[in-house]
């Protein structure tokens, strides 16, 4: 290409490309002739015009053009050579274009290029399902809007005020110690927990704990043992994480294990068992020290999930599994989500004594966790007493409204499905014969602006449990009997079809 086909070339394309408005000129230059370069319109060798002569070419000043040309080479993709010029020197070898062109793997247009990891990263159990995500009767969904906002945010000045350099930091040690503290009598209190303050870790939630756990505790293709049906997070982060997964299904007292189960060795056990998730039952004694035992014997650890151990509206609190382990096995894990609001983004774990140190490290190393001016004001948020009273005001609130729903939905026995009466958590479950498509169900109440979520996506197989999970967490009180009604009404028309 000679000096003035490639002066007009450059004038085509600094008029015709959509360049920032206010991108520098120098700037403008520089990204025509790298496209030039790149798409091999001046192939490697080609000496580029005098910086004088491509100014008046351009009609723009010298200083713009020895800017771009800087810019050039100092990425490379050309080189001066003294009292001879500048030469374009971006080339592939020989090698990379033969690969380039001979190898290049077909890539489908379906998967967007996303890895296997990808792909089950990405996928969602209630992508099917079109509708927004915060709707009345959406699971997993608290009513954030009673958080106490004005007393959050004086607790969380009062720390900004005091300016603290080191609450500015990285999470040190497994996390701000006066919270690790505050966690570690709370747990031994209100849910057996046997622990030290060294084995509380502060997370940023359930979800990167369980990752942490696949991450240290387990090898790619290693095997877990995971509820049928399953949280699905849960199952997505190991799923991720390599981990071969074998349903264990779960019946009236919890996780059942059979002599089948038994001959597939786990490294990992993950399980809910103060309030299974989703179907909401409770794991018996006898199961627990079933699990126990067999985590002993064959060298698993026990991941246990108390999600929403806070929201028990009759009867005693149930222990943690963790209070029964004799052997160091549990891993406990627990959340700030559901009590304080989804973005607080706190969890915790306890870990065996034996773990502290490596899990302390590689929680810094893999993560380098923050938010420790949170963790201060969560901390106070305890001490001073707020964390209980607020507890002691979402319990009487949704338990309120878990009646409320039960009320409303005691018409679907009719139609032969069958209402859970679990009695702690924010969901109920609504089970149904194996005929019926819960999915179909789920989309007529999401037609009518009411989100739940199919039992099925939840399951392993093709013979998945049918239902639908309901929160009722997030519904307002004065409109949930309304909201229950309307539901029922599509179970009841729904099931009279089938």
């Amino acid at each position: 290409m000679n000096q003035l086909i490639l002066s007009d070339w450059l004038l085509r394309h600094l008029t015709q490309h959509a360049f920032p408005s206010r991108m520098p000129n120098h700037r403008r230059v520089y990204e025509a002739i790298r496209r030039a370069i790149t798409e091999q319109v001046l192939p490697s060798g080609s000496r580029l015009p005098s910086t004088r002569n491509l100014a008046t070419d351009l009609n723009v000043s010298r200083n713009t053009i020895l800017a771009a040309f800087d810019q050039l080479l100092d990425e490379g993709y050309v080189a001066a050579k003294t009292g001879s010029g500048t030469y374009v020197v971006y080339k592939q070898t020989d090698d990379f274009v033969k690969n380039l062109t001979v190898n290049a793997p077909l890539e489908s247009t379906s998967t967007h290029g996303l890895s296997k990891r990808g792909l089950a990263a990405s996928e969602s159990p209630e992508s099917q399902l079109n509708s927004h995500e915060v709707q009345p009767f959406t699971p997993g969904e608290d009513d954030y809007s009673r958080f106490p906002i004005a007393l959050w945010r004086r607790l969380l000045s009062r720390h900004w005020r005091a300016l603290n350099p080191a609450l500015l930091d990285s999470s040190h040690d497994g996390g701000y110690l006066p919270l690790r503290k505050s966690i570690a009598d709370y747990l031994r209190v209100s849910r057996a927990v046997n622990l030290t303050l060294d084995q509380v870790i502060i997370t940023s939630g359930t979800q990167q704990s369980i990752d942490l756990c696949a991450r240290l505790l387990s090898d790619h293709n290693d095997c877990a043992w995971v509820e049928n049906p399953c949280y699905w997070s849960a199952r997505r982060v190991l799923e991720v994480n390599g981990l071969k997964l074998h349903p264990v299904n779960v019946d009236n007292e919890g996780m059942a294990p059979t002599t089948y189960d038994f001959r597939i060795k786990p490294r990992l056990i993950y399980t809910t068992p103060s309030h299974q998730y989703p179907k909401g039952v409770v794991m018996s004694y006898g199961r627990r020290r079933l699990i126990l035992d067999y985590a002993q014997n064959s060298n698993a650890w026990v991941i246990e999930d108390d999600y929403d151990s806070e929201f028990r509206f009759e009867g005693r609190p149930i222990s943690s599994l963790q209070g029964m382990d004799q052997h160091g096995r549990v891993i406990y894990l627990g959340t700030f989500s559901k009590v304080m609001y989804p973005g607080i983004r706190l969890g915790y774990m306890v870990v065996p004594p034996q773990l502290v140190s490596a899990f302390k490290n590689g929680l810094y190393e893999l993560q380098r966790p923050g938010q420790v001016m949170i963790q201060a004001a969560l901390a106070d948020f305890i001490q001073e007493g707020h964390f209980a009273s607020h507890i002691r005001r979402l319990r009487q609130t949704y338990g309120e409204r878990r009646r409320l729903l039960q009320l409303a939905l005691k018409p679907i026995a009719s139609v032969g499905a069958r209402l859970s009466m679990v009695d702690s958590g924010l969901h109920l479950v609504v089970e149904f014969d194996q005929a019926i498509d819960d999915v179909a169900v789920a989309q007529t109440a999401s037609n009518i602006g009411l989100r739940v979520y199919p039992l099925s996506n939840y399951g392993f197989g093709e013979n998945c449990e049918k239902g639908l999970i309901i929160g009722y967490a997030y519904a307002a009180t004065e409109k949930i009997t309304h909201y229950g009604k309307l539901l029922a009404e599509v179970i009841q028309t729904t099931l009279k079809t089938n």
